[in-house]
């Protein structure tokens, strides 16, 4: 009697096992699908450690953290390489497409411009807009204007009514090396010449020809 007792307690006892090993099986497999790439995974939480050449994300959908592994991190994230693991690492500004570090932004989402690792809606003052590369470019500074040159017309200097002078001024290396936007670097104005050129002979404007007089002759009278 006693050995019928123990060969159903432990018949059921194997029952329970089998049980515990089927159940934990299904949960195994639905970890699965959503630990790809993962060392270690939590049916709750996801990914909690990856493979060494991938990028732990971790991302909160209400009050639940979740985590998963992936190669490269998403906009507005940016990759940190560690001892134990590598974690993308949220942009600290919402504007920012794509940052080098969390304060450093080296690509700006549409309507923004990118200036010294900022995103401005609007370029700050001494810069200029570039649309096609979505930046701020700042405006340079050019040197003091030059005197006027001399007033020419197809290389001379005389002989005509009007003329063009010139005038420039220098842009410094810094903002050359740098592309700056600059300003005009070179003026031009209608100018007055002289008419007439030096050496030259000035003809009269009005040739007036003189009347020569013609002599009066005297009538003597005979006696």
């Amino acid at each position: 009697m006693q050995w019928i007792i123990f060969m159903l307690l432990l018949f059921i006892s194997s029952m329970e096992m089998l049980t515990q090993n089927r159940w934990k099986k299904q949960v195994s497999a639905g970890m699965l699908e959503n630990c790809t790439g993962c060392i270690l995974c939590s049916e709750d939480n996801g990914c909690i450690t990856c493979h060494h050449r991938l990028f732990l994300l971790i991302w909160r959908d209400g009050i639940r953290q979740y985590g998963m592994c992936v190669h490269t991190c998403p906009p507005g994230y940016f990759g940190v390489r560690g001892l134990e693991v590598n974690r993308c690492t949220k942009c600290r500004s919402p504007s920012c497409e794509s940052c080098f570090s969390r304060d450093f932004c080296m690509k700006c989402k549409d309507k923004f411009y990118l200036y010294k690792g900022q995103c401005f809606r609007q370029c700050p003052p001494s810069t200029v807009a570039q649309p096609g590369t979505r930046e701020c470019q700042e405006m340079c500074e050019p040197g003091p204007w030059s005197e006027w040159s001399a007033c020419t017309h197809e290389s001379r200097t005389c002989g005509c009514k009007w003329g063009v002078e010139t005038r420039v001024r220098e842009v410094p290396e810094a903002a050359r090396e740098e592309g700056a936007a600059c300003p005009a670097q070179q003026e031009s104005r209608r100018c007055r010449m002289k008419k007439h050129c030096p050496g030259e002979k000035n003809e009269p404007r009005n040739k007036s020809k003189k009347r020569q007089k013609k002599p009066k002759t005297e009538r003597h009278v005979g006696t």
